[in-house]
């Protein structure tokens, strides 16, 4: 047996350790599939974004040079009227404070003020706040390059929060079928990336430069005190480094204004310009608000244009608008960073909590708004669903692995069980062969040599063989039976009878075996109680019960074996009932399989050859019936046959 084990041990690991490997790598490749799905979420989230910053900044770039005035002239193909600058009202985004032109002296003018001298109530405090913006702005714009880096930054674009093995494995695994040679680059500028020249009119390089050519008119009507009023109008070039002072115009005290209203000038003045337009940048003004601006130049003066972005806010929208309101941000968190190294990093973290991020990936964006980072991570990645599809196949996988597994070594184990069971058959059987036979050699010698003094002696002597013989007949006939059930060959008989006749002849059969071991047999009249059987193996079956009854019960007080007939409206029962030792509880089911004995001192005492239960079961089988047993609730136990009617 333990031989048995132990192949049945390397059988289960021959088996499990493939099909655990199997397993283990579809998990894994599912585990990448998560992943990926999950990264394409999260690049779709952060390519939307990107997509409303490059909305903006195509919307900065497309802006008029004169936009920033208060007023616009139309294309030329519109008549090249004046009108309402489309910057005049108060921006609609959330994020915007406000539109400025920085003009070369160091003043700035605001589309939404028409007349410096009047500013509205309504926008008196946004154009101080933009008139302190244009000074810090002025301090700094010193150090901003004339011309934007056309190196990308250091940050890439996009990157996958994971070891660089895996990457060079994935790397590796895409090269397969992807040529990586013809990836493009990721962009560094979100609209057109060189510096561009734009034609303009008159009228329009005059509303850009009204500003600037106000400080030279004596009679101007702008003239006038006040901080916000001087700052509008006036040169402030005490405020400002020596760098940012506007070099001289090459056309001398001449400006574009002058050119245009001398009406004693030599010859007239160009009707056309040509204005140099460059990508937008930005620059810190402070840690909530940055001025993305783009930078002009018309003769040689250059005037920088944008907006005041706040910081916060810009944040607040981005993540309310594309992260908030999204089945992600159940499971998985926003972070978005505005960083500047004069400047504590402004953070904006929206979705759940994150603890031990299981995924994460960040991206840098492009000019002009190289200064935002975001990073999405997660805690757990949704589930695919072919994760659960194999979650049940694995389910029943390992169940039938493990119900195979059991199933073999219980039928090795009958297996073993049945053979240690027949071996010792073989040598009850022959235990039981040999004693009546012995007994029956030692009566025959005790009549030859004439010990019996009478011939009632001599009648008993021949009585003792007479019972011994049919004793051992009746062991040859159930093994022969037996032998005959296992082979299927066994023909059966059936008829309806009424069941007293069968009675009779066990009665008949057994009397003289009953008296001899001191047992009384009751049999309750069964007249008119007709069923189906085989009436030769019915009498061979109460007979093996009532042999059985008898071997078991020599040592109870009560002798008494009790058979019964009750007839249902299917089937019939007939009852063999004893005042013997019982049967242990747990062998119950078990006395009826072959050469089956219970292991106990009253077993080890008692001969049998543990087939006649078995041979019970057989019988009741073939004729479409059952048998059970059940403890009495005094001593002994009972043996029921369950028959049908028909």
């Amino acid at each position: 047996m333990k031989h048995l084990k132990l192949l049945i041990v390397l059988f289960a690991l021959a088996t499990a350790l493939p099909m655990g490997y199997v397993v283990l790598r579809t998990y894994q490749g599912i585990a990448q599939e998560e992943t990926a799905r999950m990264r394409f979420f999260a690049e779709t989230l952060f390519d939307t974004i990107e997509s409303e910053l490059a909305g903006r900044v195509e919307i900065e770039e497309n802006r008029p040079v004169d936009a920033y005035h208060h007023t616009e002239t139309l294309p030329a193909d519109q008549g090249g009227a004046q009108r309402i600058s489309s910057l005049a009202a108060p921006p609609e985004a959330p994020y915007i404070l406000g539109y400025l032109q920085n003009n070369p002296d160091g003043t700035f003018q605001a589309p939404i003020v028409a007349d410096a001298q009047n500013i509205p109530p309504g926008v008196q405090k946004i154009v101080q706040q933009l008139d302190a913006i244009n000074r810090q702005f002025n301090r700094k714009k010193a150090a901003i390059p004339m011309a934007r880096p056309t190196t990308p930054t250091v940050t890439p674009v996009w990157k996958k929060a994971e070891l660089p093995k895996e990457a060079e494995e994935k790397s590796a695994f895409a090269g397969k079928f992807l040529d990586l040679s013809r990836k493009r680059a990721p962009d560094d500028y979100l609209g057109r990336k060189p510096q561009r020249t734009e034609e303009i009119s008159a009228q329009q390089a005059l509303n850009v430069a009204r500003q600037d050519e106000n400080k030279t008119g004596q009679n101007d009507s702008l003239t006038a005190s006040g901080d916000i009023t001087q700052n509008l109008e006036a040169p402030s070039y005490q405020n400002r480094p020596a760098a940012s002072v506007p070099a001289r115009s090459s056309l001398g005290e001449s400006s574009i204004l002058r050119e245009t209203d001398g009406a004693a000038a030599a010859e007239m003045p160009p009707s056309r310009f040509q204005v140099e337009v460059a990508p937008l940048q930005s620059v810190f003004i402070d840690a909530d608000r940055i001025f993305i601006f783009r930078r002009i130049v018309i003769d040689e003066r250059i005037y920088r244009q944008g907006f005041i972005l706040k910081v916060n806010a810009f944040l607040t929208y981005l993540a309310g608008s594309y992260f908030a309101t999204q089945p992600m941000s159940r499971f998985a968190q926003l972070r978005l960073e505005v960083n500047d190294m004069d400047h504590p990093a402004t953070i904006n973290q929206t979705g759940a909590n994150v603890h031990q991020a299981k995924f994460a990936l960040d991206r840098s964006f492009p000019a002009p708004f190289n200064f935002l980072q975001a990073r999405l991570t997660s805690e757990k990645i949704p589930p695919a669903a072919s994760r659960q599809t194999l979650n049940i196949m694995v389910a029943i996988l390992v169940a039938v692995f493990l119900l195979g597994l059991g199933a073999i070594y219980r039928s090795a184990h009958a297996m073993v069980d049945l053979s240690e069971r027949r071996g010792r058959f073989v040598s009850s059987v022959t235990h039981e062969l040999k004693t009546p036979l012995t007994n029956i050699r030692m009566y025959i010698e005790m009549l030859e040599q004439g010990i019996a003094r009478d011939t009632a002696r001599e009648q008993d002597y021949l009585r003792v063989v007479g019972s011994e013989s049919a004793r051992l007949s009746r062991l040859i006939n159930n093994v022969l039976e037996l032998s005959r059930l296992e082979k299927k060959q066994r023909h059966f008989d059936m008829c309806k009878g009424d069941f007293q006749d069968v009675l009779d002849e066990v009665q008949a059969v057994m009397t003289e075996k009953v008296r001899q071991e001191d047992f009384t047999l009751t049999m309750a009249p069964s007249k008119g109680i007709e069923f189906v059987y085989d009436r030769e193996v019915m009498v061979q079956i109460l007979i093996n019960l009532i042999e059985n009854s008898i071997k078991f019960g020599r040592q109870s007080a009560i002798r008494h074996i009790t058979i019964d007939v009750t007839k249902h409206d299917h089937h019939v029962d007939v009852t063999v009932a004893d005042t013997g030792p019982g049967i242990p509880r747990h062998a119950l089911k078990k006395v009826f399989d072959d050469f089956y004995r219970v292991e106990d001192a009253l077993t080890r005492t008692t001969g049998g050859t543990g087939i006649g239960l078995s041979l019970v079961k057989k019988f009741m089988q073939a004729m479409g019936g059952s048998v059970t047993a059940a403890n009495n609730a005094g001593p002994g136990c009972t043996i029921t046959l369950h028959l049908p009617k028909f």
